[in-house]
């Protein structure tokens, strides 16, 4: 396949992405990433004053944990109705936070632009994973910090993303999002560009009311199960969100009926080479 074949499959994957994550309310999901971008920023640790950017922001929780440090923060996402919902939250907070729409593949903003670059669980879902792994790097000043909240293919994450492939393959020539969960992916991506990565595994809790409530929040506010469920017959939409419910069920530390559900995630900190 030629670079031009290349550009136009990722050209339209993206376009049915942004469909797909416009769908039900992400920010109904992202609650449950507090804690990630939370834990992020410390490893990051932006001080006062740093240009912070948040790559593929959703609706925001990166950039509004790092403008809580009094960061200058910019979030970027290429789904309108989630730079909308930003923008509530930032002015419901008193936060003044640069959100705007635009693409991980293709940020607009000039070389060396930013201190700091965080991604939380965002532009690891970008089809041209290179190219959105080359722009972090550009607009990252050099000496900067680009921090990552990413799937691994274990655990949760992969046994998720496992159920719905199962139902509604991915897209051909287009690699895994787990990929960024790896040190040996990571390598591939960002290694040529900078000069340490540091990886640690760590757990996210997410809580739910139940292991049905969790599949449920799912299927009415999660994108791609909404557009899986969607695209099914009534026999396979009953398999997939048994299979969802499973995995949950697998996960749930919780014994009291309720559930809380144990998300290992692979957290990362590369220092952008000189």
């Amino acid at each position: 396949m030629n670079d031009d074949t290349d550009s136009a499959n990722y050209a339209t994957v993206t376009k049915g992405q942004r469909e797909t994550w416009s769908r039900g309310d992400f920010n109904e999901i992202a609650r449950q990433n507090v804690v990630m971008a939370e834990a992020l920023c410390e490893a990051v640790d932006p001080h006062p004053g740093e240009r912070v950017l948040d790559v593929a922001c959703g609706s925001g929780t990166a950039g509004l944990v790092a403008e809580r440090r009094y960061c200058d923060v910019t979030g970027l996402d290429y789904v309108p109705g989630l730079i909308e919902r930003a923008r509530a939250r930032a002015e419901a907070n008193g936060q003044e936070i640069d959100f705007r729409v635009g693409d991980a593949q293709e940020l607009p903003f000039p070389d060396d632009s930013f201190d700091v670059v965080l991604s939380v669980y965002g532009v690891q879902f970008a089809p041209d994973q290179q190219r959105a792994a080359d722009e972090l790097l550009r607009v990252c000043k050099p000496g900067g910090r680009i921090g990552l909240a990413s799937p691994i293919p274990e655990g949760w994450s992969g046994d998720w993303f496992a159920a719905h492939a199962r139902y509604v393959p991915p897209p051909p020539g287009v690699q895994s999002p787990l990929r960024w969960g790896t040190s040996e992916g990571l390598g591939e991506l960002l290694g040529a560009g900078t000069r340490s990565i540091e990886n640690r595994r760590r757990t996210a809790l997410q809580y739910y009311r139940s292991v049905d409530h969790a599949v449920d929040v799912f299927s009415t506010y999660f994108g791609p199960t909404i557009r899986a469920l969607e695209t099914l017959d009534a026999d396979e939409r009953d398999r997939l969100r048994t299979d969802l419910r499973a995995v949950f069920d697998r996960y749930n530390r919780a014994t009291d009926g309720t559930a809380v559900v144990e998300n290992q995630y692979l957290q990362s900190v590369a220092i952008r080479g000189e």
